[in-house]
């Protein structure tokens, strides 16, 4: 199981269940992630919308157990906080988007807002699998894209880890802390504005 009841989000009104067990675990258990899972996720993120259906996502994936060189190659890309963590995680990913349109060359000022809708729905999907996703902006854009080759053009996102959750007793004191404090969001009222941004 995914989500422990006491780590589903605390909606203060009803939305689904799957949007409820999302959340962003530091503790894996290091098993593997199927290639059957990694495909579902990624079809997931295949059918995110995005402006003129150009889909400007694109990952760079490393499996702990099929990819180890890789898989060090992009833990060393993270933050040393966020390697304590990740290298327990089943797969790491980059997602880098593509900042032109292909069709002319014209920038995409859309292009981070689609990947992030691109990877939300596979966060989703991993939730639905019974594994989870963190999301990382700790990570070395510069770094990741040597490691993994990213071309120009192409704007490193986002850091993600990727596996079975393991138990918040298995990282550090201050980490495990974290893992099991109570989730909490701004309230409704605080981005969320009727007619006119409020003066």
């Amino acid at each position: 199981m995914s989500t422990p009841p006491d780590r589903e989000a605390p909606a203060a009104h009803p939305i689904e269940a799957l949007l409820r067990r999302r959340w962003s675990p530091r503790s894996f258990t290091g098993a593997p992630v199927s290639a059957t899972m990694l495909d579902s996720l990624l079809e997931a993120a295949r059918w995110a919308a995005s402006c003129n259906n150009v889909q400007p996502w694109h990952l760079v994936i490393a499996r702990r157990d099929i990819e180890p060189a890789a898989f060090a190659g992009l833990l060393a890309t993270l933050s040393p906080n966020n390697q304590g963590w990740a290298g327990q995680a089943g797969a790491l990913m980059i997602v880098a988007a593509r900042t032109t349109f292909p069709a002319n060359g014209n920038p995409n000022r859309h292009a981070w807002y689609d990947t992030g809708a691109a990877m939300a729905q596979m966060a989703l999907q991993a939730a639905a699998l019974g594994l989870q996703l963190h999301q990382m902006a700790g990570f070395d854009p510069a770094a990741a894209r040597i490691a993994c080759g990213i071309p120009e053009g192409f704007d490193p996102v986002a850091a993600i880890a990727l596996g079975h959750v393991g138990p918040a007793e298995a990282l550090p004191e201050a980490l495990a802390a974290r893992e099991t404090a109570p989730r909490q969001r701004r309230p409704i009222g605080e981005f969320a504005f009727r007619g006119r941004w409020p003066e």
